[in-house]
């Protein structure tokens, strides 16, 4: 499937073909962008560009047709559709998350986990036992994989700092005499975030995510305390203090935008020139109204995205690059196709466990007792989850079917799909749209930087 966009960065327009089964990027000019538009039938020409071709010589519009055709015999263009084989399914876990409680010290207003409590009332903590437990099922249900990785949520893990100090220790001392290593990860509101813990997360943490929204009357308004009290100068200096203590260590700060700050490059501009070289900004999963993103959002939302393009390569131009999430893409290496038709494998690679021991297929599943898995313990679930979640491949979405971006979002977010699309073989069309732009901008900026313009 062939694919066309366009960007215009400092007073130039870039023009692309991309490949969608072969994964070739081609910049070309505006006369060949347009025969790409006619030849492929990508989209229907104006009565403006049909006027432009029509004055090109005719031997100019050959030449051009015959290295498209030869770009298609090399197989970078108008690639057919590869049937892939989908890969077995070995019931082999690789990754976990440990919700270590359900409790939050903050009553974020767009919270799909109703404050931190999963929509329960015991706002349960989850004790080292427990999480060992979770490290033993990891370790039988990991089968021949080596490497594993752990992610401490929440609600707010620090909550359970003990605890997780105690469970790190305890997968640690199984390494050696299982052969396996552990990444872990904790995703905190930065809080209770003091020196000690700090300097602890930086020597046993492989990442740190960080959240903080970007500008302080956004963070604020959204993320308050549970008395009510505005804490973002406090939550960005404990942010910085991780962020710095890091140096070249992996860590994120996370963002999210809802309806009410769709202007949210400046939220990724006020992260960046605060001292964050690592940021995200995600769009809201809700539907509270007033918050939740509109279809009429999009061309602001789009907008925004073209905008944080720019400020990204104004950075880097100037030699002060900073890595935003969903801008980043390798087109030399990228992810291997098993990856990109399965995303992140919930219920089938990934797991989570609830602060009592019971298995769900990601986070957002939890407490929701028809995708029981089980418990850590070894306790049954509901039958046939697993095999539910083995189907969740992008090439079995008929609307997937003409996506160019298919084989980088993988269908999308098993749970919203399910939640807002109307099952996990259905899409979120919204979700779909930024997708697709984020794609594009991302492919134009790895262009741009390989260009060495």
């Amino acid at each position: 499937m062939v694919h066309t966009f366009s960007f215009t960065y400092s007073d130039k327009t870039y023009y692309f073909v991309w490949d969608t089964e072969s994964g070739s990027l081609h910049n070309v000019d505006r006369v060949a962008f347009l025969i790409v538009c006619r030849l492929y039938e990508v989209r229907a020409l104006t009565k403006e560009e049909e006027a432009e071709l029509d004055l090109l010589p005719e031997y100019e519009y050959d030449g051009i047709v015959s290295e498209l055709k030869n770009l298609e015999a090399e197989g970078s263009l108008n690639a057919p559709c590869t049937t892939y084989a989908e890969k077995k399914r070995t019931g082999e876990i690789k990754a976990m998350c440990l919700n270590m409680c359900y409790d939050c010290n903050l009553r974020c207003k767009y919270c799909f986990a109703d404050e931190g409590t999963y929509h329960t009332v015991s706002r349960a903590h989850m004790n080292a036992e427990t999480g060992m437990a979770a490290i033993d099922w990891l370790i039988e249900k990991s089968g021949t994989r080596h490497n594993l990785e752990v992610d401490f949520f929440g609600g707010e893990p620090l909550l359970c700092y003990d605890a997780v100090k105690k469970i790190v220790e305890y997968a640690r001392g199984r390494e050696k005499e299982s052969g396996k290593v552990f990444s872990f990860t904790m995703t905190t509101n930065c809080l209770l975030l003091d020196e000690e813990k700090a300097k602890w997360l930086d020597e046993n943490m492989y990442n740190v995510v960080l959240s903080l929204d970007g500008r302080k009357q956004v963070h604020n308004r959204m993320r308050p305390t549970a008395n009510g009290r505005d804490v973002y100068d406090l939550i960005r200096k404990n942010a910085l203090y991780m962020a710095k203590l890091r140096g070249k260590k992996s860590y994120y700060v996370r963002g999210t935008f809802t309806h009410e700050n769709l202007d949210f490059a400046a939220d990724v501009k006020a992260m960046v020139e605060a001292g964050f070289d690592s940021v995200s900004v995600e769009p809201v999963v809700t539907d509270i109204e007033g918050i939740a993103l509109t279809k009429e959002d999009l061309p602001a939302i789009k907008e925004e995205y073209d905008k944080l393009a720019r400020f990204y390569l104004d950075r880097y131009n100037e030699g002060r690059e900073f890595t935003f999430f969903h801008y980043f893409i390798d087109l030399q290496t990228s992810p291997c196709m098993v990856k990109r038709l399965t995303g992140c494998g919930s219920g089938c690679e990934y797991v989570a466990v609830s602060p009592d021991g019971k298995i769900y297929p990601c986070h957002q599943f939890c407490e929701q007792e028809e995708y029981l898995m089980g418990d850590v313990w070894g306790g049954k679930g509901r039958e046939g989850v697993e095999d539910f979640f083995a189907t969740n491949i992008v090439t079995r979405k008929s609307e997937c079917k003409n996506c160019f971006a298919k084989y980088y979002c993988s269908g999308g977010c098993a749970a919203n799909n399910i939640k807002f699309g109307g099952g996990m073989d259905k899409v979120t069309p919204i979700t779909c749209e930024m997708m697709k732009k984020r794609l594009e901008n991302a492919l134009f900026i790895e262009a741009y930087k390989l260009s060495g313009e």
